[in-house]
């Protein structure tokens, strides 16, 4: 057969498959596989995660991944959805619901806490998913950030709810606590990366609850 030929018969016939395959039903649990994505970003960030470490824990060859997920970085954008829904709720939704803005801020450590040391890396997959700012992951940087605003939000909000309900004086600085308080759980995600125990992290708790003000 001529070279030519050759070639663009053996072009189509993988042209042919390649569509065979992205038409065929997935062959593995995406949902499985999504959280073996997020323990994997978790535990190695995303600059740290290549796709044959993604697709070895899923056990899954490139092109089921890129059919399950498009591309590493939406893939990535997926585990943060997932760790929000669930890892991430467990801490928010101890603030909103403890019986006052008092206890949920200190359930809100605790959890934060029980959530960084959790993780063999430790930390927290917000804080600690992308760590250089560099241009081939801006982005990637910039979607992370937007995610930590809306968990200052959520500090916020619980916050002023708690001046408006009577929980803090009318002059407390809403702004200023939510701010200091997420200082404080990144702190919690950074120290717990370098290996301090949770004990001394749980020490931590009492001294920045004196910066509510009573």
């Amino acid at each position: 057969m001529d070279q030519d030929i050759y070639v663009i018969v053996t072009t189509k016939i993988t042209m042919v498959h390649m569509m065979a395959q992205r038409g065929r039903p997935l062959s593995f649990n995406r949902d499985t596989a999504l959280q073996q994505a997020m323990e994997l970003f978790w535990n190695k960030g995303y600059e740290g995660t290549q796709l044959v470490d993604l697709t070895v824990a899923m056990n899954i060859n490139p092109p089921s991944f890129y059919s399950a997920f498009g591309s590493k970085k939406k893939a990535f954008y997926a585990a943060v959805e997932l760790y929000i829904k669930t890892v991430g709720a467990k801490v928010m939704d101890s603030l909103n619901e403890a019986v006052d803005v008092r206890e949920g801020v200190r359930v809100m450590l605790e959890r934060s806490i029980d959530v960084a040391t959790s993780n063999r890396a430790g930390g927290c997959l917000l804080i600690l998913g992308v760590i250089n700012n560099s241009q081939e992951n801006e982005d990637v940087h910039a979607y992370l950030k937007t995610v930590r605003k809306n968990t200052l939000a959520l500090i916020h909000s619980r916050i002023e709810k708690g001046v408006k309900d009577g929980e803090l004086p009318n002059d407390t600085n809403a702004g200023k606590l939510a701010s200091y308080f997420f200082g404080i759980i990144q702190a919690i995600s950074l120290q717990s990366r370098d290996g301090v125990s949770k004990e001394e992290l749980m020490s931590l708790i009492e001294p920045a609850m004196a910066a509510i003000p009573s």
